[in-house]
């Protein structure tokens, strides 16, 4: 790259990444990769995926799990896809369970076990974007391709002032970007603007002073730099209504059914709820249960999903499993209390299940109180 202002530029944030990175379980510092070490597109892709719409504080111990029971793609591959689901409840967003599955599979079984090492091969892979394809590309195989996420829209948008809204300023962003990115060390440079936009270019109140391109940023010398990035006006998310039914046994065990393997939710652990969609409102009463029984209001839970607001009331019964047998729309099983945590259970769910059964989720609490009980 000549000697030029991106040139400049990219120079002093890759030597502030040098001295200031964060140190991450899936990233291969700049001390390691001078000791040889090479990064796993494996990890790279794994933590990628994870990070989508999500921290990385929250990331970090389902990395850390999924790493320990599949430590390879091809172990990955081979899983049964309930484990997965059930390792990832919680993250959100479970398409992007699916995927992976579907992703592992393909890199195993079509590929030998290696990733491709392009955008464009990363890109006819399940359920990798341009983003994720272009990120991989980047830290795994040294590719000078141009990456965009939200940290690093923040960092190039403040740096230009680029006044256009998003998502519309994309395009111009991605080319900035991409103007910037050296042939050497694209891989840093791109984890050192996301670390930039993460530590220093933060949404509120960033740390100017530090920042290693200050003295170049045109939204730090003549604009206010948290107008950036524009953003188109948010339309308020509409709010959908259902119900949640928590059917509990004599043994205390709940019952539970499989989502259909497509949609929202999509192949994840519900407890029996009604017909709500981000599109339209579900019943809400007690005459929707899926069998007749003294149904008790227990309230109602609030869940955001990325396009809509859920409201389900709750409502639990405590049944026999003869009474229930036969009225229960669709199969289903009854699952210990004691193992409730262990199942593929959406935020959602947990939620629901929580608010009829406060303990649901605290088997230590569970067990000191039958203890003291029987005490």
């Amino acid at each position: 790259m000549t000697n030029s202002p991106a040139a400049d530029q990219t120079g002093k944030i890759v030597a502030w990444y040098d001295r200031h990175h964060r140190d991450l379980p899936w990233r291969i510092s700049p001390p390691m990769a001078v000791r040889g070490i090479r990064p796993d597109p494996y990890r790279v892709w794994l933590s990628e995926v994870m990070l989508q719409q999500t921290t990385v504080q929250a990331v970090k111990s389902y990395f850390a799990l999924f790493t320990a029971k599949w430590p390879t793609v091809t172990d990955l591959a081979e899983a049964e896809t309930e484990d997965v689901m059930k390792a990832w409840a919680g993250l959100g967003y479970y398409a992007r369970a699916r995927n992976l599955k579907k992703c592992a599979e393909a890199v195993a079984f079509s590929h030998g076990g290696r990733f491709p090492d392009t955008e464009e091969g990363l890109k006819a892979l399940p359920g990798i974007g341009d983003y994720t394809a272009a990120a991989i590309a980047a830290i795994a195989f040294d590719r000078p391709a141009a990456v965009l996420d939200g940290n690093v829209e923040r960092v190039i948008s403040r740096l230009h002032a680029v006044d256009a809204p998003l998502p519309g300023s994309k395009p111009l962003m991605r080319a900035l970007v991409a103007k910037m990115t050296p042939g050497e060390r694209p891989g840093d440079f791109a984890q050192a603007m996301m670390d930039l936009g993460a530590t220093i270019c933060t949404p509120r109140r960033p740390a100017c002073a530090l920042c290693p391109v200050n003295g170049s940023c045109t939204a730090l010398a003549s604009d206010d730099p948290e107008r950036f990035p524009v953003k188109a006006g948010k339309k308020e998310k509409p709010v959908r209504l259902g119900a949640a039914f928590v059917a509990v046994d004599e043994t205390g065990a709940v019952f539970l059914r499989k989502r259909p393997g497509h949609g929202l939710l999509g192949g994840m652990t519900e407890v029996p709820n009604t017909d709500w969609t981000a599109r339209q409102n579900g019943a809400t009463g007690a005459d929707a249960a899926p069998f007749d029984a003294a149904w008790h209001d227990c309230g109602t839970v609030v869940h955001v999903f990325t396009h809509f607001e859920l409201r389900l009331t709750v409502f639990r019964s405590r049944v026999g499993r003869a009474t229930a047998a036969g009225h229960v729309a669709g199969p289903g099983w009854w699952e210990p209390e004691e193992s409730l945590a262990g199942e593929a259970l959406p935020s959602v769910m947990k939620k629901a299940i929580a608010q009829a059964i406060p303990d649901a989720f605290q088997p230590r609490l569970r067990s000191q109180a039958a203890m003291q009980s029987r005490g």
